[in-house]
């Protein structure tokens, strides 16, 4: 696990890019922490292949000329089939943490996301959610939003709406999701740090506290809703714009599809390239969550769809 962790030099002190900050790396804070909860707190948690359908080594990519960079870890325990961070470090222009945290098939429980990002250190935008894989609450083993709406209403600044141009927040989405456009920095360390910190420990005890399932057809039909989760996020990532600038399009494709969301089919339009937004409704509640109205991609570059729960 040391080896594994400390791959390219992580954790960074220092930024590839452009800074005026005392610190540049905004959200190390953010991985440092988690990955020394998943160590302290998971069992049998250790390193997963990072690499694309094509053999691609994902680990890290940089571009020297543009000052970025992106580095990837994958790791597996009991309890989660696949925990995945990523950081993007830009300088001052961009930084991002992102982590998706997916239960073992067994565990009938919503996916942990967490996608946190700062731009020009004037716009910030964050999401972490409990990520339902099914439309009704009540359809996953144990239900949850109860025991998040607390936490969620300790942070008023984290109660806003997402724009609807990536996202419908109807599907895949809960009601207790923390989301935030905000310009006022202190929010990081403030707000979002510590919310962040409670739900991906509340994640955690979610699941060691719901009996896992002993029945393979109800294991096989968590794994397909986890992969109707990874097609839709992929077809949707906000970032992959970004990824195919600094990257190349090939690049950013790969990254996204095997990569970031690995189970999901290719769409044959491609990715939306089209930058984050900041806009949306005002805040308020969110809608449920639920799955995605779409079919198997026959364009896809391999036919996931066939894929059966992984033997890790």
């Amino acid at each position: 696990m040391e080896e594994a962790a400390a791959q390219n030099g992580m954790p960074w002190d220092t930024t590839i890019g452009r800074t005026d900050e005392e610190n540049p790396l905004l959200y190390m804070p953010f991985w440092e922490w988690q990955l020394e909860f998943m160590q302290d707190s998971l069992s049998n948690l250790h390193p997963i292949d990072c690499s694309t359908l094509s053999d691609t080594d994902v680990t890290f990519k940089e571009n020297k000329e543009k000052r970025a960079r992106i580095v990837n870890q994958c790791y597996a325990s009991d309890e989660y089939r696949k925990i995945r961070m990523t950081y993007y470090d830009a300088g001052d222009s961009v930084q991002v943490f992102n982590s998706v945290w997916y239960p073992d098939p067994k565990y009938n429980l919503p996916v942990l996301g967490i996608d946190i990002l700062s731009f020009n250190r004037k716009k910030y935008l964050a999401i972490v959610d409990f990520q339902p894989l099914h439309e009704d609450e009540d359809d996953h083993a144990t239900t949850y939003e109860h025991i998040l709406q607390p936490i969620k209403e300790k942070y008023d600044n984290l109660k806003g709406r997402m724009s609807s141009k990536f996202y419908d927040e109807t599907q895949f989405f809960s009601k207790e999701m923390l989301f935030a456009r905000f310009e006022d920095g202190k929010i990081v360390d403030n707000d979002l740090l510590p919310a962040f910190k409670s739900y991906v420990k509340t994640h955690l005890n979610l699941v060691q506290s719901t009996p896992p399932s002993t029945n393979p057809q109800d294991v096989q039909a968590v794994f397909d809703r986890q992969r109707a989760y990874d097609t839709y996020s992929a077809d949707r990532d906000p970032a992959a714009g970004l990824f195919a600038a600094m990257f190349g399009k090939q690049w950013a494709e790969d990254f996204i599809y095997d990569f970031l969301f690995s189970l999901g089919e290719r769409s044959e339009d491609g990715l939306n390239l089209s930058p984050p937004m900041f806009g949306g409704p005002p805040p308020g509640a969110a809608g449920k969550g639920g799955p995605p109205q779409k079919g198997v991609n026959p364009y896809a570059k391999e036919n996931k769809a066939a894929q059966s729960v992984p033997r890790l």
